[in-house]
């Protein structure tokens, strides 16, 4: 049980509509289609559809009860359901928010929010993976890191867990502070400040001033004010550190490359699929392998071996763990395909699922050190990188000298932003443009041959998982093609 009724009717701050036996909750969801026996569903109303429609389908499923708007059931529910239960607010989004400030505030949990303009969801995935060796973990769903992303995240928390990894992202100023009000994060963690998002932003300052708000509302339950932890060589960490001072921050704390960090990178080998670093975290040296390949998730995981380490947990435990840890899908994974039975695979870097200027250059220097098969070659399929403002175009067209050097062979594009790239590499690269990632998966499979290693990156609005899905129905070792109806909106 996660909720009673009565104890999500008092921390939502709602009027119990009660009409049946049903009181025990064992999950939040504002989902229709994930609802089961148990569930509270919270009918949200978004710019393009109200949840509250699906009020008859969510207890149909077994929801315990659902949580709808004021109006919705003066309007309709008063008379259209005699024999269901009801929490009744007047803005379901706040109502939600309540009730992930309340499970919070319950908790036993050490949190640690994470923030930053790359890096987010891994850094999260693995370090909720590691503090599950150790412990009890909560974490976000997926890239559940939104306005409505993370109080689920924060209403599903049990009360008993021993730590909470939460994942806050913005792309407008003022976001955050909402977010860390309900979080209250223990630690506080920005892997780095970057031109992502800066559509709604003047500057990157902008982006480190919005995101610096995480330090305002840290919990003492670790160390008296919190702790902060940076990125070293970031060239915003100045900013973000005198934010979180004024904050009251009592510990602040950094890893990187730079020899003034408490987790210090010494040295590195950076393989196709792999890493072997060297690190130092305040005076204790380690040695591991990191089996996902680019410097970017090194430099990462020095920061979520220092919580290990401020958190006084076992080192070489989590180091272990570390050294067993998956990519997270769309998020630099390798993908093997096999076109014809006894031929070299088709190697796929799938980085699908997010882009930005600095994320694309990262992925672009992993493509540089992974050796096509055989007579293969190196082929990148991009997507527009979205939410850059009146500079997109040019950090689209910015990307030419990367390409360049990450001895790319031949270049694949969809969408109006990444025209601007395409057209004005030379002839010779030029693989295939398309107005979308559907037409643009027929052109890249009609070219690929063994061997040949695909970068596939985009912004999630450019949908260019469907891209990967299409090469991988083409794996010999299919019984039969899989239709890509499975990449469905948002993808």
């Amino acid at each position: 049980m996660l909720w009673t009724l009565d104890d999500a009717v008092t921390a939502t701050k709602g009027e119990k509509q009660q009409n049946n036996d049903k009181t025990d909750i064992s999950t939040v969801t504002h989902d229709s289609h994930k609802v089961k026996g148990g569930a509270l569903f919270i009918a949200l109303i978004g710019p393009n559809h109200d949840a509250h429609k699906f009020i008859d389908e969510v207890f149909d499923k077994g929801a315990t009860a659902a949580m709808v708007s004021k109006e919705w059931w003066d309007n309709t529910g008063k008379t259209s359901f005699s024999d269901k239960n009801f929490i009744v607010v007047e803005d379901t989004q706040i109502g939600l928010e309540n009730l992930a400030t309340a499970a919070r505030l319950r908790s036993r949990a050490i949190v640690i929010g994470i923030t930053g303009s790359v890096g987010k969801t891994s850094t999260k995935e693995f370090l909720a993976t590691i503090l599950s060796a150790q412990g009890s973990c909560h974490s976000n769903e997926r890239s559940f890191n939104n306005h409505w992303g993370v109080p689920l995240t924060l209403a599903n928390l049990p009360i008993d867990v021993d730590f909470a990894v939460i994942e806050m992202g913005i792309n407008h100023a003022g976001e955050m502070m909402k977010l860390t009000k309900q979080v209250k994060p223990d630690i506080a963690l920005v892997t780095t400040i970057e031109a992502a998002h800066i559509g709604n932003f003047s500057t990157v300052a902008e982006i480190a001033e919005a995101k610096s708000e995480i330090f305002a509302c840290m919990s003492d339950a670790v160390v008296k004010g919190g702790v902060a932890i940076l990125n070293s060589d970031n060239p915003y960490t100045p900013t973000l550190q005198k934010r979180a001072e004024k904050y009251g921050i009592e510990k602040i704390v950094s890893f990187g490359e730079s020899q003034d960090g408490e987790a210090r990178l010494k040295d590195c080998t950076l393989l196709s699929d792999s890493s072997k670093v060297i690190a130092k975290f305040f005076d204790s040296k380690h040695k591991y392998k990191l089996p996902v390949p680019g410097k970017h998730f090194v430099i990462n995981s020095l920061s979520i071996l220092l919580i290990i380490d401020i958190l006084g947990l076992d080192m070489n435990k989590a180091i272990k763990s570390l050294q067993e840890i998956t990519p997270v899908e769309g998020r630099g994974n390798n993908i093997l395909v096999y076109l014809n039975q006894g031929s070299e695979p088709i190697t796929i870097i799938d980085e699908s699922y997010n882009a930005s200027p600095v994320s694309m250059n990262a992925a672009l220097k992993v493509l540089e050190i992974t050796e096509p098969l055989a007579e293969g070659r190196r082929i990148v399929v991009f997507g527009d990188m979205l939410e850059l403002g009146a500079e997109g175009a040019n950090l689209h067209i910015a990307l030419a000298n990367p390409v360049l050097k990450a001895h790319t062979d031949m270049v694949f594009a969809c969408g109006p932003l990444m025209e601007a790239l395409y057209n004005i590499i030379p002839p010779s690269w030029q693989g295939g443009y398309a107005e979308n990632s559907r037409d643009l998966a027929e052109m890249v499979k009609n070219i690929i041959k063994s061997g040949d290693v695909v970068l596939i990156k985009g912004s999630l609005g450019s949908k260019m998982a469907y891209v990967v899905q299409a090469l991988q129905d083409m794996d010999c070792r299919n019984n039969s093609n899989t239709k890509i109806e499975k990449i469905t909106k948002g993808s």
